[in-house]
């Protein structure tokens, strides 16, 4: 891909014209102002990003990218044991907020770590005695992945967030009615909605998939940064439930390791081969990119990138 720059700038005007078939996350305030006719691609093939179309230093936040960021560490810190007896290894066809499987499956926990139940009581296991402590240990992890210390999180959406997490603080409730999380539900809240306002753009986006498609061996400093047993994990996670209830269906159409976030970022790790981040927020009905979605279509059949 990355000898193929010019064919990738053209990938990605013609994946644009889906751009207003989408509409924007408007029910977080902070993300309503976004502009739906945005889209940009990076490609990592190691240390840095070796072919780009679009505007990929607009900046953006993970959102529910970072699920697999934070899933990833909190392995390094409770180990597969400690998180999988919180949380299933399942992939569900529900929306990602729903609460109904945790109503109907006994024991109650979240069937796997991508769905917002299951995030919530992944972002609890990390190491940490404060909000600021664990949300640090988590932004230096993101410094590590990508090169980039000054990622940090935009206040504004953080707060934004936090103020309309009704949904979120039921689940959490919900599950420390379970015994699935312990704590205060509201520095949990806290701590959730800056990991998911965490900002990065295109570039960094795409160094983390590369880390994590290179086995989390991160190629600038030749030493892994993540295990090469949770770097197996997480992509598995990608494939099976990194799309939200789209996931099967991606899966036969692209069939890379891919996650997305309601902002309109996503981010693919094709095994061995590269990084690709994303960022296009009109969103399809599901939450993921409407024109992203369409340009890893195009770029899986162009390259040849499905893993199966």
């Amino acid at each position: 891909m990355c000898q193929d720059n010019e064919a990738l700038k053209l990938m990605v005007q013609e994946a644009l014209q889906y751009t207003p078939y989408g509409k924007v996350a408007d029910y977080i305030p902070a993300l309503s102002r976004e502009n739906p006719g945005t889209l940009s691609l990076a490609v990592s093939e190691g240390g840095t990003t070796c072919a780009t179309a679009g505007d990929t230093s607009e900046m953006f936040t993970l959102q529910s990218i970072s699920k697999v960021i934070t899933l990833a560490l909190a392995l390094m810190d409770q180990g597969e044991e400690g998180v999988f007896s919180r949380v299933g290894m399942e992939p569900t066809g529900d929306p990602f907020n729903s609460i109904i499987k945790l109503e109907t499956h006994s024991p109650s926990k979240p069937l796997n770590p991508m769905i917002n139940a299951g995030a919530l009581a992944v972002t609890s296991m990390l190491q940490g005695s404060t909000v600021d402590e664990k949300l640090g240990r988590l932004l230096t992890f993101i410094h590590e992945l990508t090169g980039n210390t000054s990622i940090t999180y935009n206040e504004e959406v953080a707060r934004s967030e936090y103020d309309t997490a009704d949904l979120n603080r039921s689940l959490a409730f919900f599950l420390k009615q379970h015994q699935v999380i312990e704590g205060d539900v509201e520095s949990l809240l806290e701590l959730y909605t800056k990991q998911c306002a965490i900002e990065v753009n295109c570039q960094d986006l795409a160094k983390m998939a590369y880390v994590i498609a290179n086995r989390g061996i991160h190629t600038a400093s030749d030493r892994p940064v993540i295990p090469l047993h949770i770097a197996r994990i997480i992509k598995t996670f990608m494939v099976t439930c990194g799309m939200y209830n789209a996931s099967g269906e991606f899966a036969i159409k692209v069939g890379v390791p891919a996650k997305s976030g309601v902002s309109g970022g996503i981010m693919a790790s094709i095994p061995h081969k590269a990084g690709i981040g994303i960022y296009g927020p009109a969103l399809d009905q599901k939450g993921n990119s409407i024109a992203g979605m369409k340009l890893l279509e195009s770029l899986s059949q162009r390259y040849d990138l499905s893993i199966f």
